[in-house]
């Protein structure tokens, strides 16, 4: 059974920075696509980021862009989210979620993390 574990998120002040990883068990990541997604309180669940699976490319929502960047280490099974100044408007639970085997981004994802929240605030 394929699971994704976020870890843990936490309280950020406005400004500083925070790297979420995302680890799998039961599977080989580097042969999936891995999205991350949030969903702030009172809004529906939004697409973050994405990497693909085979050339590592990778796309961001407007509004994290030059900020959060997604990136994998395969030897450790792992994707990371790297985000940088991080504003109040990011605080959110955050999801990461793999594709199907060997499929890209834009073919949406099938399995999901349970999610790790994010607060961003003085």
């Amino acid at each position: 059974q394929l699971q994704l574990v976020e870890s843990r998120g936490g309280l950020v002040q406005p400004g500083g920075s925070l790297r979420l990883s995302c680890a799998a068990s039961a599977i080989t990541l580097r042969y999936y696509s891995i999205g991350w997604f949030r969903q702030a309180p009172g809004k529906e669940r939004e697409g973050v980021t994405c990497i693909n699976f085979d050339d590592g490319g990778t796309n961001y929502a407007d509004s994290v862009k030059g900020r959060f960047t997604i990136s994998r280490d395969n030897a450790e099974n792992t994707v990371y989210l790297q985000m940088n100044s991080l504003k109040p408007d990011d605080t959110a639970v955050y999801y990461c979620a793999a594709a199907r085997f060997g499929r890209r981004c834009n073919y949406g994802m099938n399995y999901w993390g349970k999610g790790t929240l994010v607060t961003v605030s003085s």
